[in-house]
C-alpha cells in the first residue's frame, strides 16, 4: 500500500540494524580526540549488538560495529588491514564472491567479504568497485597517500555520509551523530527539500548543506587538502541489447537471473523474513524463495512472512491474496493489522530523534508491533519486493513506447498500438499521442504543459521557481541524449530508485531487495520495451516467466490495494493538533509552504475532496520534523523573509 512504509513509521524503528563504520581523520595533524570518538561510540551502541573495535593512529581513526548476518561475518575482524596496508571498513553483503575470487586467482574456502574486497582493491584499485556486485558500503584508508576513499553500492542501498569543516572530516554510515555531535551550525538544504516534495532528494544530498552522502554508483576521494572528488564508478552502458527471436527466451533468461538474485538474498545464519502484501512483487520473492530452499538448499534455516492487513479500507483484498500464498506454503505467516492507525489517538509529534524527514510518528506503535516480531523471531533479515513496480512497468504507461515509434517515425505500428492502448486505457487515442508528443519535450518546456509538472498551491511560488521544482517533479533525466524514450524512462527509473535508497531509514534489520539486484537490473535495462510493457498484459514479462511457480490467483490479479481511507481518519483524529501546528507552521516561516492555502487543502482532503495526500501527509511529516528539530535546539532561524524574498537562512544549532 503507497506511502505506508514511508510515512507511517513502517521500517524506522531504533535499535539494532545494519553493521555502522564511522571515523574521524583531522586533515591538520592533530590526534583524535578519542572522548568525542567514544562519544561517537555511545551514540551507536543501540543499532549494533555484536561488539565493537577501533583503530586509531594519530590523526586518524576507525570505529566499527558489526551486525552479523551470515556465517562469513561472524569471522571478520575489522578495521581490516590489506597486504599492502590499506585499511578498511566495510558493511555489506558480497553476491559474486566466486567470480571476484577466481578472477584473483585465489581459493575461496574461510574468505570473508571484506578479505576479497580488500584483495580485489589492492590488485584494481578503484577499478574493483565496478567488479562488485551486491549492497555494500566501504572505506578505505591510504596510509602512504594520506587519502580517504568512501564507496557505496550501485543503488546507495548501503549508505556513508561524510561532512568537511575547516581540517576535520568526519564520516559515518549513520547520519544522526554526524548532525548531533559536530559541534557545528549547519544549514538546511533547499535543495534536499525541493526533492523531498517532488520525489526523492537526489542520493548525494541530506537534509544538510554541509554534510554529503556518497551517490549510488560513485566514490569519493578525501585528500590532506580537504579536497573532494566524486567519480562515478558504475553507469548502464546504453549500447547494450539483448535481443532474441521468442518470448520464450526471454521469459527463461528472466527465470534465472530474477532467481539468483533471491537466492543471493537467502545467503544468512539465522531466520528469514519476507514481507508479504499479497502483490505480484512480493508474492514472488516469497515463492522463488520456497522454490530454492526446496531444490537448492541456501543458508537460511527458514522463511517466514510478516503481512499486514487493513479490512476497513473500501478496497481493502490484500489479505485476499497473501492467504493463497500461505496456503501454497502450507503454513500462515505473521499478520499485523494496519487499521489500528484509524483509531489511533496518538499524536504526530516525534519522541525519537530522527536525522531525516519522510515518515509521520503517528504510526510508530505499528513499528513496535513489528520489531516485537523481529525480536521474538531473531530475525536479522527483511525480504522486500520494493522496485519491482519500479522497475518491471507496475504503472502502465505506454507514452514512452509510444514516442519510440513517434520519432522512428514507424506510422502503421503507431496506429495499432494506439487503438490498442486507447481500449485498455479507455481514453481516446488522440490524447494517449499527444500526451506520447509531451514525453518528447524538453523538461524546460514540459513544465508548462504537463501535468505531472504541476506545483502544489500551498507550495510557495518563490521556492518553487528558484529550486526548479516543477521540473524535479517531472523525474527526468536529459542527460541521456538522444537516447529512445522508452530507454530513457528506463534509465530514469535506475536513477530514481537510487535516489529513493539513498534517503531510506535505518532499518531495526537489514533489508534485502531482489529486484535490486544489479545483474537483474542490467538484463532489464537491455531488453526491448515491449517484453515489459504490452497493451492489456500489465507486468507482461514477470508474469511470463513465473507461471507454475506463483499461484495463477495472483499472476492474474488485476487489481492493486491503496490506503486512503486510514490517511484521512488520521487527519481527523488529529485535526486541533494540525491546525495548532500550520497556525504558525515552521514551514511557512522557513519559505517553503503558504499555510492558509495548505489548511484549505487539509479541509478539502478532509471533506473527501480530491487531493494529492501523499503530498499532503508528506509536508506535514515535514513540519513535525521541523519541529522535532527546533524543541532539541538544533534549528535556529535567523530571519523570515516576505515570499518574494530570497530563501531563508536556516542555521541548524548543536
Amino acid at each position: 500500500m503507497y506511502g505506508r512504509s514511508t510515512l507511517f513509521g513502517k521500517g524506522v524503528s531504533k535499535g539494532k540494524g545494519m553493521s555502522v563504520q564511522a571515523g574521524i581523520w583531522n586533515c591538520d595533524g592533530q590526534p583524535v580526540d578519542r572522548k568525542l570518538l567514544a562519544k561517537i561510540s555511545q551514540s551507536l551502541k543501540q543499532r549494533c549488538p555484536d561488539g565493537e573495535s577501533w583503530h586509531v593512529d594519530g590523526s586518524i581513526a576507525f570505529l566499527y560495529s558489526p551486525f552479523h548476518t551470515t556465517c562469513e561475518s561472524r569471522r571478520e575482524r575489522q578495521p581490516y588491514y590489506s597486504a599492502r596496508g590499506f585499511v578498511f571498513t566495510w558493511d555489506g553483503r558480497l553476491d559474486n564472491r566466486e567470480e571476484i575470487t577466481t578472477d584473483l586467482g585465489c581459493k575461496l574456502d574461510d574468505l570473508t567479504d571484506i578479505a576479497i574486497v580488500s584483495a580485489a582493491f589492492d590488485r584494481w584499485g578503484t577499478n574493483c568497485f565496478q567488479r562488485v556486485v551486491g549492497d555494500w558500503a566501504v572505506s578505505i584508508w591510504q596510509p602512504q597517500q594520506r587519502e580517504l576513499i568512501l564507496a557505496a553500492d550501485y543503488m546507495a542501498i548501503r549508505h556513508i555520509f561524510y561532512y568537511l569543516k575547516k581540517a576535520r572530516i568526519w564520516w559515518s554510515t549513520e547520519l544522526a551523530p554526524l548532525v548531533l555531535l559536530s559541534g557545528e551550525k549547519l544549514h538546511l538544504d533547499d535543495d534536499y527539500i525541493a526533492g523531498y516534495f517532488a520525489n526523492e532528494p537526489e542520493s548525494h544530498l541530506t537534509p544538510y548543506r554541509e554534510i554529503r552522502e556518497v551517490p549510488a554508483g560513485q566514490f569519493v576521494r578525501l585528500g590532506i587538502s580537504g579536497k573532494v572528488c566524486v567519480h562515478r564508478y558504475w553507469s548502464f552502458n546504453p549500447k547494450s541489447r539483448i535481443q532474441y527471436k521468442t518470448d520464450l527466451q526471454y521469459e527463461e533468461h528472466f527465470h534465472q537471473v530474477f532467481r539468483q538474485a533471491v537466492r543471493r538474498r537467502l545467503r544468512s545464519d539465522s531466520p528469514i523474513l519476507g514481507e508479504l502484501s499479497g502483490g505480484l512483487d512480493s508474492s514472488s520473492t516469497v515463492c522463488v524463495a520456497d522454490d530454492i530452499l526446496v531444490k537448492e538448499g541456501a543458508q537460511a534455516p527458514r522463511l517466514d512472512t510478516l503481512s499486514y492487513y487493513d479490512k476497513t479500507e473500501p478496497n481493502a483484498d490484500d489479505w485476499i491474496y497473501f492467504e493463497k500464498i500461505e496456503q501454497k506454503r502450507g503454513r500462515i505467516g505473521i499478520h499485523i493489522d494496519s487499521s489500528k492507525l484509524a483509531t489511533n489517538a496518538a499524536s504526530f509529534e516525534y519522541s525519537d530523534f530522527t536525522p531525516l524527514p519522510g515518515y509521520l510518528a503517528y504510526g510508530r506503535h505499528l513499528e513496535s508491533e513489528r520489531a516485537e516480531v523481529v525480536d521474538q523471531g531473531n530475525y536479522r533479515v527483511i525480504l522486500s519486493g520494493m522496485g519491482g513496480d519500479e522497475l518491471l512497468g507496475g504503472i502502465p504507461n505506454p507514452s514512452p513506447h509510444l514516442a519510440d515509434l513517434i520519432v522512428q517515425l514507424k506510422v502503421l505500428p503507431l496506429a495499432r498500438q494506439l487503438i490498442a492502448w486507447s481500449l485498455v486505457k479507455r481514453s481516446p487515442w488522440p490524447h494517449l499521442l499527444s500526451q506520447s508528443f509531451l514525453n518528447l519535450l524538453p523538461a524546460a518546456f514540459g513544465q508548462y504543459l504537463i501535468k505531472q509538472a504541476r506545483i502544489e498551491t500551498w507550495i510557495r511560488k518563490d521556492f518553487a521557481k528558484r529550486s526548479s521544482l516543477a521540473i524535479r517533479q517531472l523525474d527526468v533525466q536529459e542527460h541521456f541524449g538522444f537516447l529512445l524514450p522508452s530507454r530513457r524512462s528506463s534509465i530514469t527509473s535506475v536513477v530514481l530508485m537510487g535516489n529513493k535508497m539513498a534517503n531510506c531509514t535505518s532499518s531495526s534489520t537489514e533489508t534485502r531487495y531482489p529486484y535490486l539486484d544489479r545483474s537483474l537490473v542490467e538484463f532489464i535495462l537491455s531488453i526491448p520495451a515491449t517484453q515489459l510493457l504490452r497493451p492489456g498484459q500489465r507486468r507482461s514479462l514477470m508474469r511470463r516467466a513465473l507461471v507454475n511457480i506463483v499461484p495463477e490467483e495472483i499472476l492474474s490479479r488485476r487489481t492493486k490495494q491503496f490506503t486512503t481511507r486510514t490517511p484521512v481518519v488520521a487527519l481527523e483524529n488529529n485535526w486541533q493538533e494540525l491546525l495548532d501546528a500550520f497556525d504558525s507552521s515552521l514551514c511557512s516561516r522557513l519559505g517553503y509552504i503558504d499555510e492558509v492555502h495548505f489548511l484549505n487543502s487539509l479541509q478539502a482532503a478532509r471533506s473527501g475532496k480530491s487531493v494529492h495526500l501523499i503530498r499532503l501527509l508528506k509536508t506535514i511529516a515535514l513540519e513535525f520534523w521541523l519541529r522535532e528539530l527546533a524543541s532539541r535546539h538544533l534549528l535556529e532561524i535567523e530571519s523570515q523573509p516576505e515570499p518574494s524574498c530570497a530563501a531563508t537562512s536556516v542555521r541548524v544549532n548543536v
